[in-house]
């Protein structure tokens, strides 16, 4: 289904967006004028939290305004509790969903903001539902709004974002990301799962993310790694493991502990919590290790050291955003790395053939014990 979405928006939505910038006659509001704004961040959980520093900008540039979040069911709960919205407006991947919302905002807002990096669909909703929209210059849907920003590749996708704000003269920066919020019956489940487990307050917690979503799972280091690293880090540290991951990562999960001499000393939480649960959860945790993925930036935003494990994607635009945590990447043995270049919808598996030695070329090139060096730099 994501590949059938990105697909269609690829191609049709090239097509929607040089159609529609024929009769682009937007004007520019005064930002003075500004009363109700629309910020549409639609997919990726990672992403999104890396989108909240640009909307606490938002906020306080805009102290009285109305701000709504347009969002989807797989992105949502990043925003929950969070003060710099007033609402949360959710749409479906799917085109009767997008049309209803466009029909009953037309001209709704004074201020769109694409943060989408490349979507057409996110520019044509905003160019409807707003007179005067900021998004980036690159692509056919840059026509379709009146305040354009380059997309900065050589820098981290907080500062990117904040680009945005930044365009509507918004002096902001930020060394560290925002916490994620859970409720007290989130925070009573974890209680209730850790004391389960036998996880004690003062027990030194290892949480392990060694999935990746469905777009790029050539970002997964191989699974017989994290076995070693777990056991050795379990021996050398009197450590316990939690592993986490969605519902489909559950066999995964299931293979790294069949590998393991310490398992007993572990966890298979993946698919049992949810995302709010999950953010609770992470905050209890001593130390995260993961691959390029949304768990990875949960974690930095709860102020858990990090250690998030690149070959695809580059540390400098994904890694683990705040002081302390660590990108690891080694893709430098690989003719292709950076492969994945997100704002311009390039989010392939590995180039290398799958039944070839150097699939994955890059993730593989990370050896365990890269990884305890860096384990010993942060604890």
């Amino acid at each position: 289904m994501v590949f059938l979405i990105k697909f269609i928006d690829r191609h049709a939505g090239n097509l929607l967006c040089s159609f529609l910038a024929l009769f682009n006659k937007k004007k520019l509001i005064e930002s003075s004028k500004i009363n109700k704004i629309l910020v549409v961040q639609l997919w990726g959980i990672g992403e999104t939290v890396l989108v909240l520093p640009a909307l606490e900008a938002l906020r306080k540039n805009f102290p009285n305004a109305e701000i709504t979040i347009l969002a989807t069911a797989r992105n949502k709960d990043v925003f929950f509790g969070n003060k710099s919205i007033d609402r949360v407006c959710l749409i479906n991947p799917n085109p009767f969903s997008v049309l209803n919302f466009i029909f009953k905002n037309i001209k709704k807002y004074d201020l769109a903001v694409d943060m989408e990096e490349y979507l057409n669909i996110s520019a044509i909703i905003s160019f409807f539902a707003a007179e005067r929209v900021v998004g980036y210059s690159h692509g056919s849907r840059a026509n379709l709004y009146t305040d354009k920003v380059r997309y900065n590749d050589k820098q981290h996708a907080v500062q990117t974002f904040l680009d945005l704000a930044r365009t509507l003269n918004i002096v902001y920066d930020t060394s560290k990301l925002h916490k994620l919020n859970f409720s007290k019956n989130d925070k009573t489940f974890i209680d209730k799962f850790l004391k389960n487990n036998k996880i004690q307050s003062n027990d030194f917690v290892v949480c392990v993310a060694p999935g990746a979503a469905e777009s790029a799972k050539a970002r997964m280091w191989p699974y017989e790694r994290y076995a070693e690293l777990c056991d050795e880090i379990i021996s050398r540290h009197r450590a316990k493991v939690i592993f986490i991951g969605n519902a489909g990562e559950i066999s995964l999960v299931g293979s790294i502990q069949q590998n393991m001499e310490n398992k007993e000393k572990t966890i298979n939480a993946a698919g049992k919590v949810t995302l709010n649960q999950l953010f609770c959860l992470i905050s209890r945790c001593s130390l995260f290790i993961g691959n390029d993925a949304g768990p990875m930036h949960i974690a930095a935003a709860q102020g858990v050291k990090t250690i998030g494990l690149f070959g695809p994607n580059l540390p400098v635009r994904f890694g683990p955003y705040g002081k302390g945590n660590i990108g690891l990447y080694k893709g430098y043995n690989c003719e292709f790395s950076p492969c994945i270049n997100v704002h311009k919808g390039e989010v392939p598996d590995c180039l290398y053939p799958r039944n070839s030695n150097d699939y994955q070329k890059c993730m593989k090139n990370i050896s365990v014990d890269d990884v305890l060096k860096e384990v010993e730099k942060v604890i």
